[in-house]
């Protein structure tokens, strides 16, 4: 099992990018990744369903058909982090295929991303930057490899 990770943009933010970069690094460690992304779609004029669906074709094309979708959504379930841990743990057990996270724009996913997603994750009730959220994940999955180890990280 692999994990891809299929985002929305570049982060604009210098800090935020380092700080992305540093946990997407140390997720590594503990799980095979690749990271991913697709152009962000220009919205001033441009209605945010547009955005959604051509963001999200995108993003379908770089998962592919074969993936375990995860689309990272506000209204999708949350779990703990021993939760996560756990599940991907299974995945990784099962081993069938990839896993795909993906991270919508702006303006959120379209929907279909969401009906193409055998997974939806919320990571809060709080709304959160597309950044920030990369952020989130990243953090999460290398929480998750020291879960699984029973490594120091996670108290």
């Amino acid at each position: 099992m692999r994990i891809v990770v299929v985002a929305v943009g570049k982060p604009r933010d210098q800090a935020l990018r380092a700080a992305i970069q540093d946990y997407e690094t140390r997720a590594s460690r503990y799980w095979p990744i690749a990271y991913q992304e697709v152009r962000e779609e220009a919205g001033r004029a441009t209605a945010a369903s547009l955005i959604r669906q051509r963001e999200g074709e995108r993003l379908l094309v770089r998962v592919g058909g074969q993936a375990h979708l995860v689309a990272c959504d506000a209204t999708g379930d949350q779990m703990s982090s021993e939760e996560f841990a756990a599940w991907l743990q299974r995945e990784r057990e099962d081993a069938t295929r990839d896993i795909a996270f993906v991270l919508g724009g702006a303006f959120g996913l379209g929907s279909a991303v969401q009906e193409a997603a055998s997974t939806r994750l919320s990571f809060s009730q709080w709304t959160l930057s597309h950044e920030i959220a990369r952020l989130v994940l990243a953090e999460q999955l290398y929480r998750a490899g020291t879960i699984i180890r029973g490594e120091p990280y996670h108290k």
